[in-house]
C-alpha cells in the first residue's frame, strides 16, 4: 500500500528511543521528511516535551525549516521499567508519571493543533501502553489511561477539521517478541510492528480514523475492550 507520505513533514518527539527510532526509519523509508526531536538533540532537533517554551521553540523551528507540519508522533516517555514498584501508589510518582507521559503528549499536541487546523489537515499520534487496562501499577495504569483520555478529547475537539488524533497502545515492546500470549497478559510486539501502525495512522490514507486507541500485539488476553 502506498501510504502517500512522500514529502510530508512529520515531527517525531522522542525519535531516538526504541520505538521512536523505528518510527523515524519507517517514515523515512516511506519518503516522509522526518524531523527527529529529543531533549538532548541527538536526533537533530532539541525539544524537551516537559517544557512549554521548548515545545513552542521546537515547533517554530520545524515551521521555519519546512513551512508546514503534516504529522506529529509523540513517543517520548520513560519506560515502564523506570517506575519504582514500591512507590506504585505514591502520589508523587503518579504525578511524575502523568507529567512525563500524558502531559508530554498534551503539550506537544496543543502546540501543533492550531497549525494543523489552520491548514485543514494533520495527523497526531501518541504512544500509550496496555497497562492502561491492567491493575498492578497505579502509576503505570494512570499515566497510560490519562494519555488515551486526553487524545480522545482532543480528537473530538477537532472533529471535522481534517485533523486526526489517535493513540497506539502496545504491550511489551522488544526486538524479539514472543508469540505466546499468557492469560491476563498483553501480547509482545517489536518496534517495527509499532512503527508500521504509526506510519499508517500518520498518513493521508488514515483520514477516516480518529479518537481511537489501537492495540499492537494481542490486546490483554481475557480482558474485554475498554
Amino acid at each position: 500500500m502506498d501510504l502517500q507520505l512522500e514529502g510530508r513533514v512529520v515531527l517525531v518527539v522522542g525519535g531516538t528511543g526504541l520505538i521512536g527510532s523505528a518510527v523515524v526509519e519507517r517514515l523515512e523509508a516511506e519518503g516522509a521528511v522526518v524531523v527527529s526531536a529529543s531533549r538532548g538533540g541527538e536526533g537533530g532537533l532539541v525539544l524537551d516535551a516537559r517544557d512549554d517554551a521548548s515545545v513552542a521553540a521546537g515547533m517554530a523551528k520545524v515551521l521555519e525549516m519546512h513551512g508546514r507540519i503534516d504529522g506529529v508522533v509523540v513517543t517520548a516517555a520513560p519506560s515502564a521499567q523506570t517506575l519504582d514498584p514500591a512507590r506504585s501508589a505514591d502520589p508523587a510518582q503518579v504525578l511524575e508519571g502523568v507529567d512525563a507521559k500524558a502531559l508530554t503528549f498534551l503539550r506537544v499536541a496543543n502546540a501543533v493543533l492550531p497549525v494543523m487546523t489552520d491548514a485543514g489537515s494533520g495527523r497526531i499520534v501518541g504512544v500509550s501502553g496496555q497497562n492502561a487496562h491492567l491493575t498492578g501499577s497505579i502509576t503505570g495504569s494512570i499515566r497510560n489511561a490519562a494519555l488515551i483520555i486526553a487524545a480522545k478529547n482532543l480528537a473530538d475537539s477537532v472533529a471535522g477539521t481534517g485533523v486526526t488524533v489517535n493513540v497506539v497502545n502496545p504491550g511489551p515492546v522488544t526486538t524479539e517478541p514472543a508469540s505466546v500470549v499468557a492469560p491476563g497478559k498483553p501480547g509482545e510486539s517489536s518496534p517495527v510492528d509499532v512503527a508500521s501502525l504509526i506510519a499508517f495512522l500518520v498518513s493521508p490514507v488514515a483520514g477516516a480514523i480518529s479518537g481511537e486507541s489501537i492495540a499492537v500485539g494481542h490486546r490483554v488476553r481475557g480482558v474485554g475492550s475498554m
